[in-house]
């Protein structure tokens, strides 16, 4: 298991980098087990990134109080890319890359703008996500 202490210091030192991902997808790694990420460009990263829940609704259903609740703008949790791979057996798996995701937890909202790639948090953002993660180390 990780060590949530140490990667609460790396996050508030800037060492990991954030990624946005529309809504309802963020929901669906945390909580439905979506395993991958599908991108039309591949990365050689691995291990930590802070997901960022971008502000767009294009993907989700608002008719739906479920999907119109979940929390976009802002980061929402952490996942671990393990692989980048051109096919998977998943059901989540229909993209061009898909960024293997192992080890993801969902964080309280820290509302925050997002960019495309992966991209750096500001210093007050990335205070806030260490302090969420050390408040679930210590249950």
């Amino acid at each position: 298991m990780t060590d949530l202490l140490q990667l609460a210091d790396r996050v508030e030192r800037g060492e990991i980098k954030a990624l946005s991902i529309k809504q309802p997808y963020p929901h669906h790694i945390f909580h439905d087990g979506k395993d991958v990420e599908n991108r039309d460009w591949p990365t050689k990263g691995r291990g930590w990134f802070i997901v960022h829940a971008g502000v767009s609704k294009t993907e989700l259903d608002m008719d739906d109080p479920a999907e119109a609740a979940m929390p976009r703008g802002g980061v929402v949790g952490i996942a671990r890319i393990v692989d980048c791979v051109e096919q998977m057996d998943s059901r989540w798996f229909y993209g061009r890359y898909g960024f293997v995701l192992a080890d993801a937890f969902p964080l309280p909202l820290v509302t925050c703008r997002g960019k495309l790639g992966f991209f750096n948090l500001e210093p007050d953002t990335l205070r806030a996500v260490a302090q969420h993660i050390r408040e679930r180390a210590h249950g």
